[in-house]
């Protein structure tokens, strides 16, 4: 976007930025809960660990399956008819969640909510490519994380504090309330381009004139993208597999933390994870490069699963320090969107960021059953041991690597990349 706004188009994309934002929001919230009401779900549902793996996974798969797709409809239909749909679909998942009787309906719930929310992301990031200058993209995606992880830490400890209070169940038809009120207010006030904001202009924007699939085609044969894809899965992934479902059991049974105490912790990640996004896009834009900024991240994460899995800690300052690590190191990921939006077209990004975000929820879908598979191989009755979380622990280390290599292999961008803006 080059054009420069008048003062009411800057306040409209203020308050639109807000409320995708917020879909956002809600879409980490969703992403992280299970940790806090492992129990609950434990008993109501009478879930095994690897039951409640794939009850944590089921979002992560059709959030995953549904990047694509929602890349097409943010490129095609715009974000505001995207994320407005996508709300509609997660309030309906939620109620159904916090009616499950039994994992089949929790499941189903689930599956909604990950078709809802999957929007909000490319669909955001649509928004800002149409809307915000090029030169401000790194840093507007780390305000998109900073934001996103907002919803994570009410998913974490301050749901811990209100389940003091209420049901689960009762917090989640909250939660759908909340979405159906963001899709009416997305669909009433989001424009697609400061085009449309125009009195004399409707409320969307033409759609692509190029087929959807020879779209697809042109961005999947770009070999720049899957670097990206590939340390997204490996080091973002891994820290939703365990800081969105893992890391809380730990606690638990590892050391008897209570569940509003180990909650704290795994706040104190998706803080770190928050703020290290928007500091990360800071820097991205101000030293004009990309790669140093995720290779950084790539080792850094993989030292912090070293630590985790290998070396001394326990509740305490040892841990605090090692959560703090967990969500700052990653966080330099984020600078993949910027990379994969400057190597693509214009019209293709969307698109680009979808499939390199595909890569993020692929990891979380199947490093979180996989996690909760290698528990229970080794548990005794109810108990899970110290040496079981270590095997876990390793295979993280071990798809960090791999998330190395990926990101030494991706090249730099570092520009605006492509200026074919139709606006």
């Amino acid at each position: 976007m080059t054009e420069t706004l008048d003062p009411r188009q800057r306040r409209l994309r203020l308050i639109a930025f807000s409320l995708l934002a917020s879909a956002f929001m809600v879409a980490f919230f969703h992403r992280v809960a299970p940790t806090v009401i492992v129990d609950q779900l434990r008993q109501d549902l009478n879930a095994s660990a690897v039951a409640l793996g794939w009850l944590g996974a089921v979002y992560f798969y059709v959030y995953t399956a549904m990047q694509i797709p929602a890349g097409i409809m943010a490129d095609r239909y715009g974000p505001r008819l995207t994320v407005a749909g996508g709300c509609l679909v997660a309030a309906g998942g939620s109620l159904l969640f916090a009616a499950a009787g039994g994992l089949l309906a929790a499941d189903a719930g689930r599956l909604l909510v990950g078709l809802g929310v999957s929007t909000a992301f490319v669909g955001l990031m649509k928004f800002n490519a149409n809307w915000f200058d090029a030169r401000q993209y790194a840093r507007m995606a780390g305000v998109v994380i900073l934001i996103g992880n907002a919803g994570a830490v009410l998913g974490v400890s301050p749901l811990a504090r209100l389940l003091n209070w209420v049901d689960w169940r009762e917090a989640f038809v909250g939660l759908a309330l909340i979405s159906l009120l963001l899709a009416v207010a997305i669909y009433l006030v989001v424009r697609d381009r400061p085009a449309s904001a125009t009195p004399d202009h409707g409320t969307t924007d033409a759609t692509p004139r190029e087929p959807w699939w020879s779209s697809l085609a042109a961005v999947a044969g770009n070999r720049a993208l899957w670097p990206h894809f590939t340390g997204l899965f490996a080091v973002v992934g891994s820290f939703f597999a365990f800081s969105g479902l893992w890391a809380v059991p730990m606690f638990h049974d590892v050391f008897a933390l209570d569940r509003t105490s180990a909650s704290d912790y795994v706040t104190l990640s998706l803080v770190a994870f928050a703020l290290g996004s928007f500091a990360a896009g800071w820097l991205s834009d101000r030293l004009g490069r990309r790669k140093p900024v995720i290779v950084a991240a790539a080792v850094l994460s993989l030292l912090t699963y070293l630590y985790t899995w290998l070396g001394p800690w326990g509740p305490g300052a040892s841990a605090w320090w090692l959560f703090l690590a967990h969500g700052l190191c990653p966080a330099g990921m984020v600078v993949c969107y910027t990379a994969a939006k400057e190597s693509v077209s214009f019209r293709h990004t969307g698109m680009a960021i979808a499939l390199v975000n595909t890569g993020l929820f692929l990891g979380a879908a199947v490093l979180q059953p996989a996690f909760g598979w290698l528990l229970e191989s080794q548990a005794v009755g109810d108990m899970l041991q110290h040496a079981d979380y270590r095997r876990g622990l390793a295979l993280l280390c071990v798809i960090n690597l791999v998330g190395l290599a990926a990101t030494l292999l991706g090249r730099e961008t570092g520009g605006l990349g492509y200026r074919d803006d139709p606006a």
